[in-house]
This record gives structure tokens, sequence and C-alpha cells, in this order.
């Protein structure tokens, strides 16, 4: 062996830079420590079409950084132009989540990339021989042997490094972000959604609120929570139901992230919502009962003794408005998680 292959492959950590407020609830597994070998690596494998069997899909087709790493489509199409069962999720923050897709069947993002590499209808289950086509490559053994030591190519290191790459995708620069440094004011309009947001309904107390905050509380603008949203009383989709088998699990979702949520329709797990206006329309006047219904949203109303949420016109405009300021241009043309093979092209 030579004496390069066993030189310690982590010699330029990576600085994951995040506001405080994010919190250091961080996931990064001690194998797979972020590097700017490692990061730089997963960024080129993020945008490699080699890695489906038609050579025409990468992770970047069902992410695209133009949308906060969605695709705009209810459901993405892979190599053999079958639906996929869910919405792409949005790849902002993943540094410190714990369960990956809608399901939580994925406990890492080692794992969760594993999944739609390996997957016959999204990039062919190739991810073996696609190990085997990079390393006869000129350029991919070195960018192998930079990252982890070897110039050894494997479907492990694949997914390794694409995770990498994937836990620098921080979104922390939106309006509400300079709002919270003490960088931007809001509009009138901002601030009541902001409110809105944040509160629970009090009727009794002529207190108002959207009941946002319930799933989406956080700077993050989610919780490591799965919820049935009242979307169907008897959902086609039993969602987390799948991975555990409990019947109170049924038609529960993770609870996504609402940070770039003006860039990345249509809405819920299956699409179902074209706008921020539908999702509005479905919290305040659409929501189905059913035995797994979470609680946060039984009987919450902004009316004594309402039937529904019951927040006016105004009041739904206002909310979006707030949503709006989640928008974080900085992210989505960022250089830094562009496709690095279009420069190699010019």
């Amino acid at each position: 062996m030579a004496v390069t292959d066993i030189e310690p492959p982590y010699t330029d950590p990576y600085k994951l830079e995040y506001p405080d407020y994010f919190g250091n609830r961080i996931s990064i597994p001690e194998d797979n420590l972020t590097t700017k070998q490692g990061v730089f690596l997963g960024r080129m494998l993020f945008y490699e079409t080699k890695l489906s069997s038609n050579k025409t899909i990468s992770c970047a087709s069902c992410h695209q950084q133009k949308l906060a790493f969605t695709d705009g489509k209810a459901f993405s199409l892979g190599v053999n132009n079958v639906p996929t069962k869910r919405s792409s999720m949005s790849l902002a923050n993943l540094l410190w989540v714990r369960n990956f897709f809608w399901d939580g069947r994925a406990k890492g993002l080692e794992e969760q990339a594993k999944f739609p590499l390996n997957d016959p209808h999204e990039m062919g289950a190739y991810l073996d021989k696609a190990a085997k086509e990079l390393q006869k490559t000129k350029e991919y053994p070195p960018l192998f042997r930079d990252a982890f030591g070897t110039a050894e190519i494997t479907s492990d290191k694949i997914t390794k490094a694409i995770a990498q790459f994937e836990r620098t995708l921080i979104s922390a620069n939106s309006n509400y972000d300079k709002y919270l440094r003490g960088e931007y004011k809001p509009t009138k309009q901002e601030l009541n959604g902001m409110e809105l947001f944040m509160n629970s309904p009090q009727p009794e107390k002529n207190s108002r609120g959207a009941n946002c905050a319930q799933c989406h509380g956080t700077p993050k603008m989610y919780m490591e929570l799965f919820h049935n949203n009242g979307l169907d009383e008897e959902p086609k989709d039993i969602g987390r139901e799948e991975q555990t088998g409990m019947a109170n699990d049924r038609g529960r979702f993770r609870v996504a992230t609402l940070r770039n949520i003006a860039l990345t329709a249509p809405y819920m797990h299956d699409g179902r919502f074209k706008s921020l206006d539908e999702v509005l329309d479905h919290y305040n006047e659409h929501i189905k009962p059913s035995k797994s219904l979470s609680i946060s949203l039984k009987g919450s109303s902004n009316n004594l003794n309402g039937k529904n949420l019951g927040l006016t016109a105004n009041e739904k405009s206002d909310v979006i408005a707030f949503l709006e300021m989640l928008t974080d241009s900085t992210f989505i043309n960022d250089p830094k998680f562009s496709n690095p093979h279009l420069k190699r092209i010019k």
C-alpha cells in the first residue's frame, strides 16, 4: 500500500457557519467528519449524472438550488419516468435533522442518500455499478483520495461524500434572520403575520393566532416531529405508520421546514396544494377529523366555540407576508452550492 493511502484523510476541516439561535444539536457521525475535500467531492457527486443508470439523473434533478433544493413538482420523475411516491423535500438545514424522508425511515444523511441511489425508479439502482465506472475516470480517484485517504471508490464513500455536502446547505440569511440580527425592519403586515404565526388562538382572552408555531415555532421553522395535519379522514398514504406499524401514526408525516417556503410549491407530501393561499385555506377551514389528527389542530379556533381556525382574509395575507420573509436569496444563489461541472464545461 502506498504511503498516501494510509495518511489521515481529515486534514482540512470544513467550518460550518450558522447562527447561535439554530442551536448546536447538530448531527455529524464520527466516521464522516465534514472536510473541505469531502464537501467538494460531495458537491461533484450531487450534480453527477453518472450515478444514474441512464446517465441523465442526478441528486440535483429533484433538488434544484433555485427552488431551495426542491423541484417544483408534486412527484418527481426518475430514470424510467415513474413518479415518486412523495414530493421532494427541501434540503435546507439538514445538519440538525435526525430522521429523513416524509416518513422518517432514514436515520442519517448517509443512509438517506442510499434510498434514491438504490431505487430502480429514481436513479436506477445503479450505485455499485456507478462506483466502478467512476473508478475508471481520471478526475474522481484523486478526489476520493483527497477526501478519504485512498483512491478506491465505493458506494459507501459516495454516500458519505454526498452527505458531507448536504450538511453545508445552511439557509440563514433571510429577512427573518436579518430581523433577528437587528438588520431588517419588518413591515406592519409582516409583523402582524409573525405575531399570528407564533400565537395560538385564545378567543376567551381576545388573543388571535394562526397556530403555526406548534409545529414550526423554532428559528429553523420546523420541529423533529411527525404530525397528521388533517389532510384526509382516511389517507391513501399512511405515512409514518408504514415505518412504525402503529395506528396512531396513520397519516403522520415529518414536519417540513418553512424556510424558503415561497419557493418550494407545491406543498404537502403529495403536492396537493399549489400555493400558500391554498395551504392557509386548508388550516383555516378544511381540517379533516381522524383518530390520529394531531392534538394541536383539534378544536383550535379564534372564535368562541368555533368550528374552524377562523382567520380573516387579511390575517391569512399577513401570515403569508411573514412566510415570504423566510426566503433566503443568498442560499439559492450561493456559488458554493452550485453545479461545479458547469464551470468545467465553460
